[in-house]
C-alpha cells in the first residue's frame, strides 16, 4: 500500500470561541499533490467527504479520517493532543506525518 510522507504546519481550528482552549481541534493541511493522489485512489467518499487513513507521526500511529477543506482545495488531518505532546509541537510548528489509505479503491 502506498503511503505519503509530508511536513506541514499545525494550525488550530478557530471557528468557535471555545477553540482557544488548549484541547481544541488542531490540524495539518495535506499538500495539494497528496490530496489529489488520495482522491484518485480512495474511491467513493464517506460522510462529509471523509477518507479513512492510517497515520504515523512522532513515533505514534493511529487510524482516523481526513476531511475535505473547501478553502484550500485539499484535505485536513486532525491531530489529537497526545500526538502534539509526543511531537512537542504547537500551533504554527511543522509536523511530519506519514499516512496511507485504509480502504484503497
Amino acid at each position: 500500500m502506498d503511503s505519503f510522507t509530508f511536513t506541514a504546519p499545525l494550525w488550530r481550528w478557530t471557528a468557535r470561541e471555545e477553540s482557544a482552549d488548549a484541547g481544541a481541534w488542531s490540524f495539518v493541511t495535506l499538500p495539494l499533490e497528496v490530496a489529489d493522489e488520495i482522491r484518485q485512489r480512495s474511491g467513493e467518499p464517506r460522510g462529509f467527504g471523509s477518507v479513512r487513513v492510517h497515520v504515523e507521526a512522532a513515533g505514534k500511529a493511529w487510524d482516523t479520517s481526513v476531511f475535505p477543506d473547501a478553502g484550500s482545495g485539499s484535505f485536513v488531518l486532525p491531530v489529537k493532543k497526545a500526538i502534539r505532546v509526543a511531537a512537542d509541537v504547537e500551533e504554527g510548528d511543522d509536523l511530519t506525518v506519514t499516512l496511507s489509505l485504509r480502504d484503497p479503491a
